[in-house]
């Protein structure tokens, strides 16, 4: 058939495309783009098989879609060709306007503005590439569908989550994320339009929350991950601030129209800064760092030979904010041992807060149905005593300075 396509997984096994659509946006530039942005961002310096892109997890999120949307239809769900492919192009399209190595575009040299805002632009831009084919897939976003076709695509149980926790947990080889995905699915249903999960598959979505905030400290929020994306924004930040103050800094073109032009959430409504965006990648960025490694800035240069060497910086974490006067004393010792003026220490001293909440408890729940007339939250249905402390903001603290201040 020209209008199908297998592509062997090693997450998934293999996987059917076999629509025109959504061959057609698999192989639009920008959805290729994906191949070249690294889901998990700079976790391959901690986990070095982290090496998978967006564009496999794309793959592997539509593929459980499919998954979904036949469990449903063979318990008698009603479901059109229209909107299952809608939701299947909605799954290979939801991290479209992700940037290089994840939020770290956001927080240094774009204002203002997440990689869902940036994700919604780029459909409508790639809808009016596909001749208006994509309208029932922004809807979906909109949430202008069925309340369960929605929940699929964005909820606390959504395939986008099934996906990237078990790839996740196979590529960095930590066990802990290797969900029951599949169960989980075939256990799936409607009551009145809203996604239940069946009682039998209560302990598969017990095991999914767990997994989630496992990971995310082992692996999403991993304390020198953390460490090398903060000396990441920090790298950039410094090249942002010397391009506007009129110096020469190297960029390939992409990545100097973000560098020397301040662009905040307006201005991705503009073809051009969406051509500039679409070709940024992860390269864009790496190729920069290594020519920055001999700027004549001493700041930019030492952040990026020490960010290229894998000389990261250290970092503490504590449940409780670092005191101002500790803070004072690393800032003293940067000076004294390393003499980094004080007006230059924001990228040698960093700080700040992480937190996670593995499970919200409101309109968007995990809903567990024991029958017909009786269903209730997953909080609620499980016999765990910390499924009830998922529900809480987890918190931490961290401070990274160079590892050359010994401060022990």
């Amino acid at each position: 058939m020209k209008d199908h396509k297998i592509v062997n997984d090693p997450v998934h096994g293999f996987i059917n495309v076999d629509d025109k659509l959504l061959l057609d946006v698999l192989n639009h530039p920008w959805m290729q783009r994906l191949r070249r942005i690294r889901q998990l961002g700079m976790t391959n310096l901690v986990y070095p098989g982290a090496q998978h892109t967006r564009f496999s997890h794309a793959l592997g999120a539509m593929h459980l879609m499919q998954m979904a949307i036949q469990t449903l239809e063979s318990k008698g769900v009603d479901i059109t060709k229209e909107e299952a492919i809608a939701n299947m192009t909605a799954m290979l399209l939801h991290d479209i306007g992700h940037g290089p190595f994840s939020h770290v575009l956001e927080s240094s040299i774009v204002e203002g503005v997440s990689h869902e805002e940036i994700s919604f632009l780029l459909m409508k831009g790639m809808n009016e590439h596909l001749d208006g084919r994509l309208t029932p897939t922004l809807d979906v976003f909109s949430g202008k569908c069925k309340p369960f076709l929605h929940q699929l695509i964005s909820s606390q149980l959504d395939t986008d989550r099934m996906d990237y926790l078990k790839r996740d947990s196979f590529f960095t080889g930590v066990t802990e994320g290797n969900i029951a995905n599949e169960r989980i699915i075939k256990m799936l249903n409607i009551a009145n339009g809203e996604l239940v999960v069946e009682a039998k598959g209560i302990y598969s979505v017990e095991k999914f929350l767990i997994a989630r905030r496992l990971m995310y400290w082992q692996v999403y929020m991993h304390k020198t991950v953390v460490a090398a994306e903060r000396m990441l924004i920090k790298i950039l930040s410094r090249a942002k601030t010397l391009a506007m103050q009129g110096e020469e800094v190297f960029a390939s073109p992409a990545l100097k129209f973000f560098l020397y032009n301040k662009v905040n959430a307006n201005d991705f409504g503009t073809e051009e800064t969406i051509r500039q965006f679409t070709l940024l990648d992860d390269n864009d960025i790496m190729t920069a760092i290594k020519v920055w490694m001999s700027s004549s800035d001493k700041v930019l240069s030492s952040l990026s030979t020490a960010f290229i060497n894998r000389e990261l910086f250290h970092i503490e974490l504590s449940r409780q904010p670092f005191a101002p006067h500790r803070l004072q004393m690393v800032r003293e010792a940067i000076n004294k041992k390393m003499g980094i003026p004080m007006e230059m220490m924001e990228y040698y001293l960093l700080s700040g807060q992480l937190s996670s909440k593995t499970y919200t408890v409101g309109n968007d729940r995990i809903n567990i149905m024991f029958s017909p007339t009786y269903i209730c939250d997953i909080s609620e249905a499980s016999d765990i005593f910390n499924i009830q402390a998922l529900g809480n903001i987890d918190r931490r603290f961290y401070l990274c300075y160079p590892k050359a201040v010994d401060m022990d």
